[in-house]
């Protein structure tokens, strides 16, 4: 296989920007108000995306396919980023990746009934044991609870997985980069809502506050859903791409102890391990899958 044609590699970058978001949005939410936050991150985005496109020449989208950028967009970056800014605000960010972490399992639901995925019985096993790593995650310490916070974060869950499936669908028309591209814009333009407030905000920011929104909005944002959409458009299932999903919290406690020297505790050490099996039993079964179709 072919580096560029490497879902896996394009799956595990964008992990680790996402990762790297909890740290950065918890550190910009200390100054920016939630909202204000979305829309500067996507709005730096959409800026240094405008010279990606002049560069490569990306199309516009068909009339008749507009409705579903749309839905990308607001699904994508304009509800989520509400209710994710929101929730970060008050839910610390190893606990914030855990919750949104549960993303494949409800986007391996919905492939399931919308596109007619199929799931092997040893792929719907190493899901378990990956959920499980997260519950160690979340509960070993007794310090996990229930709050308006993570109700937020839910929701957030919910949206990433409408917007996954989405961009399996339009990526079957459209490469990955004009999915991604387009797709940002338009929520960029409905987050515009928050111009207003978020320029008095900027004003008065410190140097190394606007540093964490410009990190946000570059790595985060605008590298993370082009190297995201490509794996979806090389993936052969949806699931096999959102499985990468379950790293995350791991990543995220790592990143944690680079940036703001946090020392991992026995339920990190713990949980991380399980997801990463659980991952590696995903990923063999579905090499063993390709080497069946190609004995075919």
């Amino acid at each position: 296989m072919r580096l560029r044609d490497n879902f896996h590699l394009f799956s595990l970058m964008t992990i680790i920007f996402w990762s790297s978001a909890f740290v950065f949005t918890r550190l910009a939410l200390k100054y920016f108000t939630p909202l204000t936050l979305g829309f500067l991150r996507y709005f730096i985005a959409s800026l240094s995306l405008i010279v990606v496109a002049l560069v490569i020449k990306i199309n516009l989208p068909q009339i008749k396919d507009v409705k579903y950028f749309f839905l990308a967009g607001f699904f994508g970056f304009f509800f989520y980023m509400i209710v994710f800014n929101i929730g970060s605000a008050t839910v610390p960010a190893a606990t914030g990746s855990i919750i949104i972490a549960t993303a494949p399992i409800i986007t391996t639901v919905l492939a399931r009934i919308i596109y007619k995925e199929k799931i092997r019985i040893i792929q719907y096993i190493s899901i378990i044991i990956e959920f499980i790593g997260v519950g160690v995650l979340t509960l070993m310490n007794g310090i996990f609870s229930i709050n308006i916070g993570v109700i937020w974060l839910l929701l957030a869950s919910i949206s990433v997985s409408i917007y996954n499936l989405l961009q399996r669908k339009i990526t079957k028309k459209y490469s990955a980069i004009q999915t991604a591209i387009i797709s940002i814009w338009f929520g960029t333009v409905m987050l515009l809502l928050f111009l207003p407030d978020s320029i008095e905000e900027v004003k008065n920011a410190s140097f190394l506050q606007k540093i964490y929104v410009i990190i946000l909005g570059l790595f985060p944002s605008a590298v993370a859903y082009i190297t995201w959409t490509y794996a979806f458009s090389k993936a052969k299932t949806t699931s096999s791409v959102t499985n990468y999903m379950f790293l995350t919290p791991f990543l995220t406690v790592i990143l944690g102890i680079m940036l703001a020297k946090e020392i991992p505790d026995l339920s990190t050490i713990i949980g991380g391990t399980i997801i990463i099996i659980g991952m590696l039993v995903y990923n063999f079964s579905y090499k063993i899958e390709r080497i069946k179709e190609r004995g075919k």
